[in-house]
């Protein structure tokens, strides 16, 4: 994570993507030490939600395009996680997209949406809200305290 941070905001925007997609990295730990050496908290939100909002996009374009290979290959989405985010979207639908931020069923969701075709617009808009109110209650609580 330290050398993320080094970047400062180019540093949090590829945290963020890569967080949404392949690897196991923590944005948030980005953000919280960036937010911490006083950088701009609007700033850091934004690049922060942009660069997830985009991973998940890309996880997105696999599901749609990509089929199987890619996403038990590349995105290294077991068929486990895969059912479960399947199950998850039949329950509540479109709105758990709201909580693609979460980990372990976030990635499989925006996948999911992707295989589901799911309205490019209608998945923006629920991915980027939920992803924009984690970052804002992140730099809300580092700022607190």
């Amino acid at each position: 994570m330290e050398y993320f941070t080094e970047f400062g905001f180019a540093g949090l925007f590829l945290a963020s993507f890569l967080a949404a997609t392949i690897l196991p990295l923590s944005s948030e730990v980005v953000l919280t030490v960036l937010l911490l050496n006083g950088l701009n908290s609007s700033l850091l939100v934004g690049v922060a939600t942009v660069g997830n909002v985009l991973g998940s996009l890309l996880n997105y374009a696999i599901g749609l395009r990509g089929g199987d290979f890619l996403v038990r290959e590349i995105l290294k989405i077991s068929e486990e996680e895969s059912v479960k985010a399947q199950q998850i979207f039949k329950k509540y639908g479109v709105f758990s997209l709201l909580f693609a931020w979460v980990p372990v069923i976030g990635d499989p969701l925006t996948v999911v949406a992707g295989v589901l075709k799911i309205n490019i617009l209608l998945f923006l808009v629920l991915v980027t809200s939920g992803k924009l109110i984690r970052y804002l209650v992140i730099s809300y609580a580092v700022l607190m305290s």
